[in-house]
């Protein structure tokens, strides 16, 4: 006898780079028969609805972000404001808990699945309803940075940048080594008040202790050994919804993209990473006119797993942004890591220390400075058809990227991770 279908609310932090993420796996989800209830900001919902491929199965319900002082009027997600705000984003959605309690109780759902909201699990134990820390962030990342001995052991928030140069006791070995610069980043952010007087590390701890279970989009071919370490450490059910390859969009890519990159040959253009909010504030004076002809510099969000598709493109400048390295594993591009600060580091050392899939830009020990240089030396090494390293690289890319293409890998995993949600509820 078949199991029941479930009914999950998905609760993401408000930010884009969280909630497409949450809406590709509810799509998955629903394609398996599971209805999905959506809690999304009410101006937000409108940039989502193209990628809702189910909206039989799932309800975007609307949430009405409270003004916060600081905020611009109508701030809604981390789109509408600079990095600086972003703690103030976080205050405006714990002063939605009310409101989401209310929502809860009318709907009855079985399983709630939130990231930021450190408060949901006590919330959802009182209303007799299961809840699941899904993280867009690694396990690599999650475990080495949220251990019980970093929260209660010596240092706590307080940790030093030498004691977060060694790895947790327990955390797998690897090549998962920090720079200065990082561990001092890490350090900070520690320290850093994320909404209210909550810490952000303190966000990510109180939600592993008290949820139901723990969810990753990622699988036991890329991170199998921090999974088990995650599991051990917390005592709980890890699922893993796999790496969640995103359905091919059913929008074109735009004429303006198609034409020019049809005028180069196959793998042979580059493709940067994310960057500053508006294009002027990041580019020298001049510089559009004259790289006219030679590339294309855009602001904001563009179609980018459609980019990465096309055969024109050969190499992959990325931030190593969790969602950005999901597309890229599966399109034949190479892939240059330039990561800027936390969790985008550890999948940069991830990706280039132990899968060696990717070749990663040096920059100086104590500053984290990077030069043209250092990108160019990374971009020759990953694309050079008589580069050692290089052939490696391109080899080993290859290979996981066929794994994960291969038949019924990710729907094993759907499948697996809709048994386990099946089973907390039992």
């Amino acid at each position: 006898m078949a199991a029941p279908h479930l009914h999950i609310v998905m609760y993401p932090w408000f930010a884009l780079g969280h909630l497409i993420p949450y809406l590709q796996l509810s799509n998955k989800l629903a394609k398996k028969g599971h209805k999905i209830s959506f809690f999304i900001p009410r101006k937000t919902q409108a940039k989502l609805e193209p990628f809702n491929l189910y909206p039989n199965l799932i309800t975007f319900i609307p949430i009405t972000v409270p003004h916060v002082d600081g905020l611009p009027l109508g701030a809604e997600t981390t789109a509408d404001v600079p990095y600086c705000l972003f703690p103030h984003i976080m205050t405006a959605m714990d002063l939605t808990e009310n409101n989401i309690e209310h929502l809860l109780h009318d709907i009855k759902p079985s399983i709630v699945f939130f990231d930021f909201t450190h408060w949901m699990p006590n919330l959802t134990r009182r209303l007799g309803i299961k809840s699941i820390q899904y993280f867009i962030a690694s396990p690599v990342t999650v475990g080495y940075n949220n251990s019980h001995e970093r929260q209660q052991g010596i240092g706590g928030s307080n940790l030093t940048e030498v004691q977060l140069l060694v790895p947790p006791s327990g955390f797998p070995d690897s090549s998962i080594k920090l720079h200065i610069h990082e561990a001092r980043e890490i350090a900070l952010r520690r320290r850093w008040k994320f909404g209210g007087n909550v810490l952000f590390y303190e966000r990510y701890y109180n939600g592993l202790i008290g949820s139901d279970a723990l969810g990753f989009r990622t699988c036991r071919e890329i991170e199998g050994p921090f999974v088990d370490y995650l599991g051990k450490e917390f005592g709980k059910p890890v699922l893993l919804s796999g790496i969640v390859i995103p359905e091919t969009p059913t929008s074109a890519l735009d004429k303006k993209w198609a034409t020019w990159l049809g005028g180069f040959r196959a793998g042979s253009h580059l493709k940067p990473p994310m960057g500053f909010k508006s294009v002027e504030a990041a580019l020298p004076d001049g510089f559009q006119e004259r790289v006219e002809g030679k590339g294309i510099v855009e602001g904001g969000w563009i179609q980018q797993q459609l980019i990465l598709e096309h055969p024109s493109i050969g190499c992959f400048v990325t931030h190593c942004g969790r969602g950005s390295l999901s597309e890229a594993l599966v399109n034949q591009c190479q892939l240059v890591l330039l990561p800027h600060e936390g969790d985008h580091i550890f999948n940069a050392r991830l990706m280039s220390n132990n899968l060696k899939i990717g070749v990663e830009v040096e920059k100086g020990e104590e500053d984290g400075l990077f030069t043209k240089e250092s990108v160019c030396k990374a971009v020759r090494t990953v694309m050079d058809d008589d580069n050692e390293a290089g052939r490696e690289v391109r080899t080993n890319k290859t290979k996981l990227r066929q794994l994960l293409l291969s038949n019924n890998l990710e729907t094993s995993y759907i499948d697996t991770f809709c048994e386990k949600l099946q089973a907390l509820l039992k």
